[in-house]
């Protein structure tokens, strides 16, 4: 009796020992490929929101730690950020990248904003003229002018043509920031972000017709072809004709074409009949008569 109590015993020993060593190498196993700490770096990050038009100052740059390595085109060295203007919003404690910055040396504000390329246009407005207010920075706008063109037909009158369309606001009055909830604000000037081709015109729109803002849906991008109104085609209910694929002026209403010219018809040629006499040969003619006509 005791020695077989003490068999099993031993054999419950050694069951117990060997289970102890495989939970001890499963749990040294998972402790030895646990994964190893990601290496950090220190970035350059805003030590407070920094708005548009906002000139970078050195206590409104700070360091941070960044797991892994650091966001593309961010800027690592103090130096290369104090002094630059911003041109677009930077949150507090975020990475100060590339292209949120104005180049080296354009400063800050209004003139910082404005990308290679293009170009700044003032234009006076009014209540009318400005959509009541709601033409703010951000927002997309369309031109109109009305006018009277050159060598236009009398009973024409004046025209309204869409001269510009999709063009970007850049600043209302004095304020460059963009205005999340849309509130409208009465200024007398706005900035529009143009090409120079297209200063050019708006320079001449504003000095010879009148013109007039049309606010737009920012993600509505497509370009729309209009024939333009005339004061004629008010009053009549007809429309000026689509202009050509290739752009250009509206064209006016066409003038009725001039009736064909009235051809004289020749009388028919008469039936000639030939008649044998003998050797000699004589030749009769007869006129055709209407039913005879070809």
């Amino acid at each position: 009796m005791n020695r077989r109590f003490v068999s099993v015993l031993a054999f419950a020993f050694v069951v117990a020992a060997i289970a102890t060593l495989l939970f001890y190498r499963l749990v040294a196993g998972r402790l030895g490929s646990a994964p190893k700490p990601v290496a950090t770096t220190k970035v350059l990050v805003a030590a407070r929101e920094l708005t548009v038009g906002t000139l970078i100052k050195d206590v409104d740059v700070g360091e941070k730690e960044w797991l892994g390595p650091p966001p593309q085109n961010s800027v690592l060295k103090k130096e290369d950020l104090v002094g630059r203007g911003v041109v677009a919003r930077i949150y507090a404690g975020e990475p100060i990248i590339e292209s949120r910055l104005a180049a080296k040396g354009a400063g800050a504000g209004l003139a910082a904003m404005i990308p290679t390329g293009m170009r700044a246009v003032a234009v006076r407005v009014n209540e009318v003229v400005g959509v009541a207010g709601f033409v703010v920075p951000g927002m997309r706008v369309d031109v109109l002018i009305a006018g009277v063109p050159p060598n236009s037909p009398q009973n024409l009158g004046t025209l309204s043509k869409t001269l510009l369309q999709n063009i970007e606001v850049l600043s209302a009055g004095q304020n460059i920031q963009k205005d999340a909830e849309g509130k409208p604000i009465s200024v007398p000037v706005v900035n529009l972000l143009v090409t120079p081709e297209q200063a050019e015109t708006l320079s001449l729109a504003t000095s010879e017709t009148r013109i007039q803002l049309v606010l737009r849906n920012p993600l509505d991008t497509q370009t729309a072809k209009t024939p333009g109104t005339a004061v004629a085609q008010l009053f009549s209910g007809q429309r000026l004709a689509p202009p050509a694929s290739g752009g250009g002026a509206p064209r006016t209403p066409s003038r009725a074409a001039p009736p064909p010219p009235v051809v004289e018809k020749k009388p028919p040629p008469p039936i000639v009949v030939e008649v044998l006499h003998g050797g000699r040969k004589v030749e009769t003619s007869f006129p055709r008569t209407s039913e005879e006509r070809p």
